[in-house]
């Protein structure tokens, strides 16, 4: 995950759980084994990591962040091409929020076509929550590209807490663009700089996935987050459950990287279980601070 106070090109400088100078990374992960359940009760040793292909200095923190305080944005695909499962969509969108939701808990709800539509900011209120969902119409093209470059700068760059969070995207669409200036990479590389996770869930219900699913894919294996592929209406339900069960189910690895230098390049990581029944979810990279202005 990012390195604390990063920022990027044009953004004003983020508030993070860690100072600049200590230059900790908190990485956030899951584990499935090869039924894809969660795995819990690992520990430290369990893992192998490489930061820029280098071990780290020192590990300064494990924990299974079970209650971490989530920041999760549910992004709605309201394009034309959904119009006739919409309904259903917005159903599972409100339980998730019923199920999910704690004291310490905030979310906020977008609809997005060829624009951004903010339903509801950041709020802890379900009923609040739910109200903004029932706003949403569906029609138009789809700029999924720009949505979630914007939606991550706007939404999850900008974020101010005192306490660790965890921030998730959730991105219910078909994974298709026909709008965005954006590109896909562009995308990818904000949901990063702003450590954001995101989940996928398609709402194509094809048995064949297509180039949108693909997408779809990309974009969760580069944040660390999976993504889902109903093939019936109700299956967008337990996707939903789905995603639940995993933001109760991850780990927390807080550490220092070696050779850590602020000129805000891109450093891949690379984690993995050291027992091979097990699969690592986790951020493919974070981007440095830039340099002191």
């Amino acid at each position: 995950m990012p390195a604390p106070g990063q920022q990027g090109a044009g953004d004003d400088e983020t508030n993070t759980t860690f100072k600049v100078q200590v230059n900790e990374v908190n990485l956030i992960f899951s584990v499935t084994d090869k039924h894809g359940r969660f795995v819990t009760g690992l520990r430290q040793e369990n893992f192998g990591l490489l930061d820029d292909q280098k071990p780290p200095i020192a590990v300064v923190g494990f924990r299974q962040q079970t209650n971490l305080p989530l920041r999760v944005g549910v992004m709605v695909d309201t394009s034309s091409s959904i119009r006739s499962r919409f309904q259903f969509e917005q159903d599972s969108a409100v339980e998730f929020f019923l199920q999910t939701m704690h004291r310490s808990d905030r979310a906020f709800v977008e609809g997005f076509d060829i624009q951004t539509n903010l339903a509801q900011d950041f709020t802890n209120s379900v009923d609040a929550l739910n109200q903004g969902i029932r706003k949403l119409r569906p029609g138009g093209g789809t700029a999924l590209y720009d949505s979630l470059y914007k939606t991550c700068r706007d939404q999850m760059l900008t974020l101010r807490d005192d306490l660790a969070v965890r921030k998730v995207l959730i991105l219910l669409s078909d994974g298709d663009d026909n709008y965005s200036r954006a590109e896909l990479s562009d995308a990818i590389k904000m949901c990063q700089r702003s450590e954001t996770i995101v989940e996928t869930i398609s709402t194509n219900l094809s048995p064949t996935k297509d180039k949108g699913d693909e997408t779809l894919r990309v974009i969760s294996e580069a944040t660390g987050g999976q993504a889902f592929y109903p093939t019936k209406i109700e299956d967008v339900a337990t996707g939903f459950r789905n995603i639940e069960q995993e933001l109760r189910s991850q780990y927390s690895l807080q550490y220092r990287p070696a050779n850590l230098i602020d000129n805000g390049a891109f450093r891949t990581i690379y984690l993995q279980a050291l027992d091979p029944r097990y699969k690592v979810r986790a951020s493919k990279g974070y981007f440095a601070p830039r340099p002191a202005q």
